[in-house]
Formats: C-alpha cells, sequence, structure tokens
C-alpha cells in the first residue's frame, strides 16, 4: 500500500469520526448532559488523526507528489484548520462542558464533515500523483 492509498484511508476514517462526534456532541446536548472526559479524549484523537494525516502529506509532497488538483496550498490550509479547530474551540470556550458547549462542538464537528467532504469533491486530499 502507498503512501497515498493510507492517505485516503486515513481522511476518510477522519470524517467519519467527525460524523460520530457531531452526533456524540448533539445527543449529549439533547439529553442536556455536559460533555465528558471520555469526549476530550476524542477530541484529542481526532486532533492526533488530523495531525497524522497533516504528515503524511507533508511526506508526500517532500517526495514530489500533489494532489491531482494540483492545490497544494489550499491543502496544507485545509489540514491546519482541521488539526487547530477543535482544541481551538476548547480553549475559546475555557473547557466548558455544557448543553451550550455542546451544541458548539456539534455545529463544529458537522462543519468539519462537510469541509473534508468539499475537499475530497474537489480533488485536494488525493490522488497524489508526481508534480510535473
Amino acid at each position: 500500500m502507498d503512501l497515498s492509498t493510507f492517505h485516503g484511508i486515513l481522511f476518510n476514517a477522519h470524517i467519519l469520526y467527525s460524523v460520530a462526534l457531531g452526533v456524540w456532541a448533539a445527543a449529549t446536548a439533547a439529553r442536556n448532559e455536559s460533555i465528558s472526559g471520555n469526549f476530550w479524549g476524542a477530541i484529542a484523537t481526532m486532533t492526533i488523526l488530523s495531525t497524522i494525516i497533516l504528515v503524511l502529506g507533508v511526506i508526500m509532497s517532500t517526495q514530489g507528489l500533489r494532489p491531482q488538483s494540483d492545490r497544494l496550498t489550499i491543502y496544507f490550509l485545509y489540514m491546519a484548520w482541521l488539526v487547530v479547530i477543535m482544541p481551538g474551540l476548547f480553549t475559546l470556550l475555557r473547557g466548558r462542558d455544557d448543553r451550550n458547549a455542546a451544541i458548539a462542538f456539534a455545529i463544529l464537528a458537522f462543519f468539519n464533515v462537510f469541509t473534508s467532504l468539499s475537499m475530497v469533491q474537489r480533488l485536494i486530499v488525493g490522488p497524489w500523483v508526481p508534480f510535473s
């Protein structure tokens, strides 16, 4: 399995994981419960997954590969967004774990899903081809 295929698999996992986080946060808000420590761990896991995907992108670009759409700068901007935004929301909310925080995390998780699907549709995440 080459790096491009592995990158695609991890990016698809990121999309599905974002859906799961969004549903989890929405269910937490609907039940009017506070966000649990398990959810914070899931946010950390998502951030780590996004970082791994970004590192794979950096490795492939140093090997002379580019996304087929040749939008490498846009790829890095989007990936930086996906790495930073969930911990950033946690920081902006100052660690709040109430219903409103759960709603904010649900909205952001679903926004990340649609952002990631947009990246796939516009061929920003792959397939990666040699730079010509």
